[in-house]
């Protein structure tokens, strides 16, 4: 019984760490190095497709690894670590929430693409790995980063379980898709009106 609220104590302290974690809102702070707040500024995300577009492709790339890293880092730590292999895909979550939800941006943040990449690298790289694939395609056919990230939230959760995904890993990659898609919801009606930006390199 002691070991069980020793497991969950260590659950709550990684989960609260790995939410500030993720709630360094990177593309701000870079933003911010470069005189400008990136908030009002282009689309007003503070992704890393936005400081693209607003700041440079320098900074734009350094705010994709930056974001990337928050959900990486904290996975791959209660992987290595003794804690029970289960407790990675919630402290994934938790990060993903942070740049989601930001406690240091009013509980508002990004779209949570590169993020979400961090924590599925770490969970599932082979299912990151179609989703990639699928982004590609959609990427070199329409040339939308929002179309392809959204087509590669959706295929994340299916290639979770059709490659022998566990149950837990399964649920937080739907639930983590699910807030992306949702988080897209300006792109996907500036897609239907035929308004959305197409990336250029």
């Amino acid at each position: 019984m002691t070991g069980d609220w020793a497991h969950i104590a260590a659950l709550l302290i990684v989960i609260v760490a790995a939410y500030v974690t993720g709630s360094i809102p990177t593309g701000v702070l870079l933003g911010k190095a470069y005189g400008i707040d990136v908030r009002k500024e282009g689309s007003g995300n503070i992704g890393a497709t936005n400081l693209y577009r607003t700041v440079g492709r320098r900074v734009g790339i350094i705010t994709l690894i930056g974001d990337c890293l928050k959900g990486l880092l904290p996975v791959l730590l209660v992987k290595s670590s003794a804690l029970p292999p289960e407790f990675a895909a919630w402290v994934g979550l938790a990060a993903f929430c942070g740049h989601v939800f930001s406690v240091f941006l009013k509980f508002r943040g990004g779209k949570g693409v590169a993020t979400a990449l961090g924590v599925f690298l770490a969970l599932a790289p082979l299912a990151v790995a179609i989703a990639i694939a699928i982004f590609a395609v959609f990427m070199f056919f329409w040339r939308y980063v929002s179309l392809g990230s959204i087509a590669a939230a959706t295929v994340m959760p299916l290639a979770v379980f059709f490659l022998g995904g566990n149950r837990t890993d399964t649920v937080v990659t739907l639930v983590i898709a699910l807030i992306v898609i949702i988080r897209h919801h300006e792109n996907i009606r500036r897609l239907l009106s035929g308004t959305e930006n197409k990336f250029k390199a």
